[in-house]
């Protein structure tokens, strides 16, 4: 009867070290005393005004840098990357292709920033547009603010938003689907024919 308590005892003492060996090879890192230990949480600050400048503001020159050759050589992540395609639009007929390049952006703090996000207000652009047919390709520069203010004089209206989301700007150009934000103006007064 000793004996089988000895090799209960003895396989009871293996168990608890085979289970100190599993949990050491889990958790590595831990020490043996884990109870001791108090698990050290990050910082959470939360802005409860929502007039307040938020601490990571835009920097409007960084929306208008262009990539350089000497970046286009480098590695760049996969978040930095943008595909050729989001940039430009199509006419109706697809006949054309057109690119948008932001010349000049406003400083003007953005109306109702927590409902809508981080925005930009565009003031010049430059418009290239592409033929497919002949491959010509003609540029412009627009003053989308004198425009909008030309377009409210002559017919009483205007139906540019020059506010466009900092996200849709990428290395300089505006995003395909918001260029008829931009030109809507310039179109209507017949400077632009896309």
């Amino acid at each position: 009867m000793l004996s089988e308590a000895n090799k209960d005892e003895e396989a009871q003492l293996q168990w608890e070290l085979e289970a100190k060996r599993i949990q050491e090879i889990k958790n590595p890192s831990k020490s043996e005393d884990i109870d001791t230990q108090e698990p050290e949480l990050p910082e959470i600050n939360i802005n409860r005004s929502y007039d307040e400048k938020p601490s990571s503001e835009i920097n409007s020159a960084a929306l208008l840098d262009t990539v350089s050759d000497a970046e286009v050589n480098s590695r760049i992540s996969f978040e930095e990357f943008t595909d050729e395609k989001t940039l430009i639009s199509h006419d109706a007929f697809g006949n054309k292709q057109m690119k948008i390049k932001v010349l000049e952006v406003s400083d003007e703090t953005p109306p109702s920033k927590w409902k809508f996000g981080d925005r930009v207000k565009v003031t010049k652009i430059l418009v290239t547009i592409k033929h497919l047919t002949t491959q010509e390709v003609e540029e412009g520069e627009f003053d989308v603010e004198a425009i909008e203010r030309e377009l409210q004089e002559k017919r009483h209206y205007t139906s540019t938003n020059r506010w466009i989301p900092a996200n849709d700007i990428k290395n300089g150009y505006v995003v395909g689907s918001k260029h008829t934000r931009l030109i809507s103006d310039a179109s209507a007064l017949d400077y632009i024919v896309f």
